[in-house]
């Protein structure tokens, strides 16, 4: 299809769309430095309880160290091809906010260091090309500026719900400080989860606050509580009860939202009710980030090797569908989820997003291990 200069409009809109992502992180690329393989231990002592003395980072919570089954569970009807098979994993205790990172968490993070984030930075065409069809078009000069991509309710009801090109805009002058692109404002809304953030600008701002991203394995870990390791959701199995502990879409998605939940849009953080650990919004509002690489076989593989403790991810991603695109694992969902688009608001679900890619739903949370707690710092 990419020697063939007739395109489908279909098909012109999936390479619009695809260069629309992909403009994000063309504006400066970062070396993206391999996570090496989990090796299997055949000793190790799992860390569960918190040291006497180790003080509490502000704003996180102890997260006891254990062993689960990560991955889809059986009596779930909604799950995913990539979310299987499940598999045995074990991971050290670790700290983790409590909430995802916020407007005002993150604009402290500016104003000490000057940084500009990704959505924000000049676009480099020479870099965008390398990554799209021999064949595709150099769009105007007038696209080719710093924004990202928001969501567009539909109009009409989408019959076909893989085109996501219908519900997605590239918006000049979107970032994190303007979210719903250059009219629009954070003012009043520090306590909102940050969102249009790259890999690279959570990175940052895990550099600079002594913290960082949290695997897969301890996002998933954290998410199931204390008690609730085998259920679908973190409260339970009862979907009925989602609108008192998530922010997702209800009603006909991308059209209608019938706003049971209170928000059709972000929501504060802490809003909802949280899981057994005392962590909110770790189904819908945003989509986090992780450390993972993306790679369909990746749980396979795990599967495999028995019980593996503090999995890192696999060596490099790998997704057939999105070969060229160098895609991380991010996990929660969102307040766009519903139960017939994406569902992801389970504790299993899980989906890729290039490093560049920055976008009106993806933020982030940090944690920080035990090893970690002499070098971090409660972010000022």
């Amino acid at each position: 299809m990419h020697k063939n200069r007739s395109f489908t409009r279909y098909s012109r809109k999936l390479i619009l769309l695809f260069f629309l992502v992909t403009i994000v992180g063309c504006k400066q690329q970062q070396e993206s430095k391999p996570i090496h393989k989990t090796l299997v231990r055949e000793h190790y002592v799992i860390i569960k309880d918190l040291p006497q003395g180790t003080p509490i980072p502000d704003g996180m919570v102890w997260i006891p160290g254990g062993e689960f089954t990560q991955g889809a569970l059986k009596n779930d009807t909604l799950i995913m091809a990539h979310e299987k098979p499940a598999h045995q994993v074990s991971v050290d205790g670790f700290f983790m906010d409590i909430t995802e990172v916020t407007n005002g968490q993150f604009k402290k993070f500016v104003n000490k260091t000057g940084y500009i984030t990704i959505a924000e930075r000049e676009v480099i065409w020479e870099e965008i090309k390398k990554q799209l069809p021999n064949d595709a078009p150099k769009p105007h000069d007038s696209i080719l500026q710093p924004g990202s991509l928001i969501f567009k309710k539909t109009k009409e009801s989408v019959p076909n719900l893989y085109d996501y090109s219908q519900w997605w805009q590239w918006k000049i002058g979107a970032n994190w400080k303007h979210p719903l692109g250059p009219d629009s404002s954070i003012e009043g809304k520090d306590n909102y989860p940050v969102v249009h953030i790259a890999y690279e600008d959570a990175i940052a701002y895990c550099n600079w606050a002594g913290r960082r991203l949290p695997t897969e394995a301890e996002w998933e870990y954290a998410s199931r509580g204390k008690n609730e390791k085998n259920t679908i959701f973190f409260w339970g199995n009862d979907q009925t009860i989602l609108n008192k502990y998530a922010n997702t879409w209800e009603g006909e998605f991308p059209t209608y939202n019938t706003l049971t939940d209170g928000y059709e849009n972000k929501a504060p953080v802490g809003f909802y009710s949280p899981n057994s650990y005392h962590l909110y919004d770790m189904a819908g509002n945003v989509w986090e980030w992780t450390t993972d690489w993306y790679n369909v076989k990746y749980y396979k593989q795990l599967k495999q090797q028995g019980v593996i403790h503090n999995p890192k991810g696999a060596a490099k991603p790998f997704n057939p569908n999105n070969p060229t695109l160098q895609e991380k694992v991010i996990k929660g969902g969102s307040f766009l989820c519903s139960d017939t688009y994406c569902a992801s608001y389970r504790n299993s679900a899980r989906m890729a997003t290039s490093i560049d890619s920055s976008l009106e739903h993806l933020g982030f949370r940090t944690v920080v291990s035990i090893d970690m707690i002499n070098i971090s710092k409660d972010p000022k």
